[in-house]
C-alpha cells in the first residue's frame, strides 16, 4: 500500500470530528481541527495528523481541559499575560495571537506569554497570523519533552525550544521556522514510525556516539545547532517562554510522550511588530522583495543549485498540498482508522483523497 493524498479540509474535518467525538466543543474542535491541518500542509509532518494519537491518549486520560476558560492574567500597557486553563495549545495560542494583534494595532507592537497551556503544532503557524494584519509575527516555545542535555552534560534538562518568524513580502512571506536542536522530535517520532533510521548529527548515546536507531531514542540526546550555540539560544526561549510566563522548564518540563495526566503547563509566548508604527507597509514589502531578488540573484557555489530564503520550501510545500492533498503514509492510515473506529467517526480512509 502506497502513501495517499487527502484533501486538506477532509483531513480537517476528520480531525475536528474525532477531537469532537472524544469531548471537545464543536468551535473549539473545528479551530484545532484547522491550525493541526496547517502544519501539515507547511511540510510540518510530525506537528499535524501525526498528533492526534497522542493528544487523543491525553483527552482520555484527562489531561486536557475539554471545557477551558482561556484568559488574560495580566495587562499592562503592550504586554499581557494569558492563563490557558490547560485547554489544548492550538486554542491557547490562537487566543493569544488575537490579543496581540489588537494590541499591537494601538501600540506598535504586542509581547503576548502564555502559561498552562499545552503542545501547539507548528510554529510557523502562530508566526504566520500576524501577517493579515500587516505585522510581523514572531513565536517562541518550551518543547514538550526534554530531550537534549545542556551542552557538555548528560541530564536531559532542555527540549528543542523553536523560534519561528514570519515577515511580510509582496510575493509571500518569509518564514523562519526552526528548533533550537538540529532536528525536532517529531522527525525523530516520524522516523521510528516509518522504519527508517535516523542520520548521524541528530542524536548522540549517552557516552556521545552518534545514534541512528530512532527506537532507541529515549536512551539519547538531541544535538543542538551550532554547539554550544544552540544550547545558548534554547536556555533562553525556555527562559522568556517558560520562566518568564510562571511556566514549566527544566526539570518540571512533563514529558508529553509519556504522561497522558500531568498537567504540562507549557509556556509560549507570540510578538506582533505593527509595520505602520515603523514605516508605510506598502514600502516594507518592496524592499522586502528587493532584499529577496538580491538573496536570490547570490551566486551559487558547488553543490548548490539554488539559493532559497528561509520558508520558501514550506511555502511552496503549502501551496502543492493544498491542490494535491496531504500526504498520510500506510502505517499512519492505519492509526488514525482505529483512531476513528474508537471515537465512531468515519474512518480516514473514507474521505476525500484528493484536493
Amino acid at each position: 500500500m502506497r502513501t495517499q493524498l487527502f484533501a486538506a479540509d477532509a483531513v480537517a474535518r476528520f480531525l475536528s470530528d474525532v477531537l469532537e467525538a472524544e469531548g471537545i466543543p464543536c468551535s473549539d474542535a473545528r479551530v484545532v481541527g484547522d491550525l493541526m491541518v496547517e502544519a501539515d500542509l507547511l511540510g510540518g509532518d510530525g506537528h499535524g495528523l501525526f498528533r492526534l494519537p497522542r493528544y487523543v491518549s491525553r483527552l482520555k486520560a484527562g489531561g486536557f481541559n475539554k471545557n477551558p476558560s482561556i484568559r488574560v492574567e495580566r495587562r499592562d500597557g503592550a504586554m499581557a499575560l494569558v492563563d490557558g486553563d490547560n485547554a489544548m495549545g492550538h486554542l491557547v495560542m490562537k487566543h493569544c495571537a488575537k490579543l496581540a494583534t489588537e494590541i499591537a494595532r494601538e501600540q506598535g507592537v504586542a509581547w503576548v506569554g502564555a502559561h498552562h497551556s499545552n503542545h501547539a503544532g507548528a510554529a510557523g503557524v502562530y508566526a504566520m497570523m500576524p501577517l493579515t494584519e500587516d505585522m510581523i509575527g514572531l513565536y517562541v516555545a518550551v518543547g514538550n519533552a526534554n530531550h537534549m542535555a545542556p551542552w557538555g552534560g548528560t541530564k536531559l534538562l532542555l527540549s528543542t525550544n523553536p523560534i519561528a518568524v514570519a515577515i511580510p513580502g509582496e510575493s509571500g512571506a518569509i518564514l523562519l521556522d526552526m528548533a533550537t536542536t538540529n532536528v525536532a522530535y517529531g522527525k525523530v517520532k516520524l522516523a521510528a514510525q516509518r522504519g527508517e533510521q535516523m542520520p548521524e548529527g541528530w542524536m548522540i548515546d549517552g557516552e556521545g556516539r552518534p545514534l541512528t536507531d530512532p527506537h532507541q531514542a529515549a536512551s539519547g540526546s538531541l544535538l543542538p545547532i551550532g554547539g554550544a550555540k544552540g544550547y545558548g539560544l534554547s536556555l533562553i526561549f525556555g527562559l522568556l517562554a517558560g520562566t518568564l510566563n510562571g511556566a514549566a522548564f527544566g526539570s518540571s518540563v512533563i514529558d508529553f510522550n509519556a504522561d497522558d495526566k500531568s498537567v504540562t503547563n507549557t509556556g509560549q509566548f507570540i510578538v506582533a511588530i505593527n509595520i505602520r508604527h515603523f514605516c508605510d507597509p506598502i514600502w516594507f514589502k518592496k524592499s522586502v522583495e528587493a532584499v529577496r531578488a538580491e538573496m536570490k540573484a547570490s551566486p551559487t557555489r558547488p553543490g548548490f543549485d539554488e539559493i532559497r530564503l528561509p520558508g520558501e520550501r514550506a511555502l511552496a510545500t503549502r501551496e502543492r498540498r493544498l491542490q494535491e492533498g496531504v500526504p498520510v503514509t500506510p502505517a499512519m492510515l492505519a492509526e488514525l482508522d482505529r483512531i476513528a473506529r474508537d471515537a465512531g467517526v468515519a474512518p480516514m480512509s473514507e474521505r476525500v483523497t484528493s484536493a
